[in-house]
């Protein structure tokens, strides 16, 4: 088992509080310990971006995991987004500035949260029968422009929030709609398996959103499994990156290898695990072994990865098969198991799910 350097320990661990943001603590942390005046506007952003990370969690930790419905109202099961600008200010949710059918207003961070929303609706809806994040026709709010130069996302439990980026490192967050699929699933986890943010459980919850983070983009795109890229935050870095995106599906390890962030820390299998203590045992970075389980068994059996493989991992997600401690091999089983209750005992579909867990190692 190899171990992960501690990158700034001080803001790193942040007493064992979830984060689920896009960018990791460890980013951040190595970020915020920059000297080089070149990059003294992104080392001040990341540190304001670790403080925020308490916050993020007390927020997250009241969320509400059941639906908020009541008993004899009625529910609205349509698609209802709420765009609102926050004006660089930590305050939320900000004014209102884009709702349900308004056509577009010009600002690019709001009219791509409001598309990203509606194509991460779009997917769960038309593709799995699902009404929002909670089935129950959850409306779907968002706060850009949150925050001076932060270099984050993040759902907060009842609402998407996004930052403009230092402009060194980051851009604006709204740019990658991975990250807008991303971010929501958080919302879709929460309301099935509610994964604990702790070591695999929480790498699964990590992985989850990754995946459909992807599928959103692939379905809006038309793209295949073999024609997609497979990558999560691909556009929100500046050009003075070296790296395409913030995690690749299809090759963990290989998304960045920068001078000032560093080389991409995920593992592709078992083998190389990363036992750490930061990033709440590593949920940011042992996720690169189930998202490649899910790309090897999406492009396996070709075609669209959010019909069979996608369908497969909504099972999973929504078939109450999932403790919320769940490691690796319990949830690979359950897929197997989901694969198997939906296309056949001896499928491809299962055969390929099989396949996919016992090339990285976890069955």
């Amino acid at each position: 088992m190899s171990t992960f350097p501690q990158y700034g320990a001080q803001y790193a661990a942040q007493r064992g509080a979830v984060h689920c943001t896009i960018v990791p603590p460890y980013l951040l942390a190595r970020l915020a310990e920059l000297q080089d005046p070149a990059h003294q506007v992104a080392a001040a952003a990341a540190r304001r971006a670790l403080v925020q990370l308490d916050p993020i969690h007390s927020a997250r930790a009241e969320a509400p995991s059941d639906s908020p419905r009541r008993p004899g109202t009625a529910v609205v099961l349509a698609l209802r987004r709420t765009i609102a600008d926050a004006g660089g200010s930590e305050s939320l949710p900000g004014k209102t500035v884009r709702r349900e059918g308004d056509t577009p207003t010009g600002d690019a961070a709001v009219d791509e949260a409001y598309d990203g929303l509606g194509a991460t609706y779009a997917l769960f809806d038309e593709e799995y029968g699902r009404s929002s994040m909670d089935d129950a026709g959850l409306p779907l709010d968002a706060t850009v422009h949150y925050g001076d130069r932060y270099d984050n996302a993040f759902w907060d439990g009842t609402r998407m929030v996004f930052g403009d980026g230092d402009g060194e490192i980051f851009g604006r967050f709204t740019a990658s709609l991975t990250v807008i699929g991303h971010e929501l699933a958080h919302g879709f986890t929460q309301y099935t398996s509610n994964l604990r943010y702790q070591g695999q459980s929480g790498a699964l919850n990590e992985s989850i959103s990754d995946v459909f983070g992807v599928l959103v983009e692939q379905r809006l795109l038309g793209q295949s499994a073999d024609e997609a890229s497979w990558l999560v935050g691909e556009g929100i870095f500046t050009g003075q990156v070296e790296g395409r995106a913030l995690r690749s599906l299809k090759a963990p390890g290989t998304a960045y290898d920068d001078d000032v962030l560093g080389k991409d820390p995920q593992p592709a299998t078992m083998a190389d695990y990363v036992e750490t203590t930061s990033d709440n045992g590593g949920v940011h970075i042992n996720s690169g072994i189930p998202n490649h389980a899910f790309y090897i068994a999406a492009t396996r059996l070709g075609g669209n990865a959010w019909e069979a493989a996608g369908q497969i991992w909504y099972d999973t997600a929504t078939g109450g098969q999932v403790p919320v401690d769940c490691d690796f091999a319990q949830f690979a089983q359950v897929t197997v198991d989901a694969a198997r209750r939906r296309f056949g005992d001896g499928s491809a579909e299962v055969e390929a799910v099989r396949y996919a867990w016992k090339e990285v190692g976890v069955l």
